[in-house]
């Protein structure tokens, strides 16, 4: 009788025609392909639910077999919305006194990074400063941001050393910058301040991208500033003409 599994024309040819099995290694090739197959498209799925919102893993719930997937992938969501939301629950600069400050800051700063802002309503920087820190605030509502009167907080704090950001993390101070030249003096920016912060990871530092987009603008902004003194120049040239 002849071997089935023998490398021979006549074998091939009742192979193609599904008369006899194919060879044994042929199969262990194509269960492996099979399964490799199979693997490829489950990690293919999970990737897609990946970048899927809640609304989208319900639809999906009525549409596939296997709801175990769905379920994990939406209690995972729902993990990550309620933690998002957890941490993000500032989002301005709060005014506080001398007997908040332990609750305020050090006490709050085991959960979460605190900015201090020390400050003086009449110093010209300080008006600044609170400005910029009301949008960063805004930006990173999972970073608390918090004022007080200078010599209130530290009795007789030099009004020169205004304005001070004191940040705490983890229960202790981690920086102290002292003064408005540190962030620019008066040109400081958001970016200046929050560059500061970055530095000791109250604040994410910013991407390459807003880098570039900023400097874009300031180029813009420049430039449309020597076109304007260029105009203003001929036509005071055009004026002297005239006399």
């Amino acid at each position: 009788m002849d071997d089935p599994n023998a490398d021979t024309e006549w074998n091939d040819i009742l192979r193609a025609r599904g008369i006899i099995p194919p060879k044994e290694e042929e199969s262990k090739e194509a269960i492996e392909d099979m399964y490799v197959e199979a693997l490829n498209a489950r990690k293919k799925e999970e990737e897609s639910l990946e970048n899927k919102t809640l609304d989208e893993l319900d639809e999906l719930e009525d549409e596939l077999d296997d709801d175990r997937i769905i379920l994990e992938y939406r209690k995972k969501r729902l993990e990550e919305m309620q933690k998002l939301t957890e941490q993000n629950k500032y989002g301005e600069v709060t005014q506080i006194s001398k007997p908040d400050f332990v609750k305020e800051v050090t006490e709050a700063s085991k959960e979460c990074y605190v900015v201090v802002h020390l400050f003086k309503d009449y110093i010209p920087a300080c008006k600044l400063m609170n400005q910029h820190l009301a949008q960063l605030a805004k930006e990173f509502k999972a970073t608390k941001f918090v004022k007080i009167v200078s010599d209130q907080c530290i009795p007789n704090y030099p009004d020169r050393n205004v304005p001070t950001l004191l940040v705490y993390g983890e229960g202790d101070i981690k920086a102290n910058i002292v003064g408005a030249i540190a962030f620019g003096g008066m040109n400081m920016t958001v970016s200046s301040i929050r560059a500061q912060l970055a530095n000791v990871g109250a604040v994410p530092p910013e991407k390459k991208e807003e880098e570039d987009h900023k400097k874009k603008k300031s180029i813009y902004r420049s430039a449309a500033t020597a076109a304007l003194s260029s105009d203003e120049d001929e036509s005071d040239n055009d004026d002297r003409g005239y006399y």
